[in-house]
């Protein structure tokens, strides 16, 4: 089951064996200053935004890998039943999004996260949704 780590200045989501072969992806390092957000999602699969890439998906038993969207990418590792903890990062990062079941206290998790992260964002307690992408005016007709 993976796991969320800080490690000196990182943030290292750690993957079991089996789920870096089914992700088709290593362990995920970011710095800690690209956290922005670290929220609790008691519902898996609304952790879940974009479409899958890489990775395995098994309803309603298992997400894990990489999702697109217009806002970037996220790693999910989710299973039902467990809460996830969301951390939202800063558009410098690779990803837009960290999303991992865990199988300890998820509250204390995201506590602790908060606490080591210099830049976080305490504006508002929730997850922010995704930026709505630009709408062009339509072609003017001749």
């Amino acid at each position: 089951m993976a796991r969320m780590v800080a490690k000196g200045d990182e943030l290292v989501v750690r993957l079991a064996w089996w789920e870096k072969a089914a992700a088709r992806h290593g362990d995920v390092r970011v710095p800690l200053a690209s956290v922005c957000r670290v929220t609790v999602e008691p519902d898996w699969w609304r952790a879940l935004r974009g479409v899958a890439q890489k990775g395995v998906w098994i309803p309603g038993t298992l997400c894990i890998g990489t999702r697109g969207h217009h806002g970037g990418k996220d790693i999910v590792a989710v299973r039902p039943g467990r809460p996830v903890v969301c951390v939202a990062l800063w558009p410098t990062a690779p990803f837009s999004l960290l999303a991992v079941s865990v199988r300890d206290d998820a509250a204390a998790t995201a506590r602790r996260l908060r606490r080591l992260a210099p830049r976080i964002d305490s504006s508002t307690r929730a997850r922010q949704a995704l930026p709505v992408p630009r709408e062009t005016a339509p072609p003017e007709e001749p």
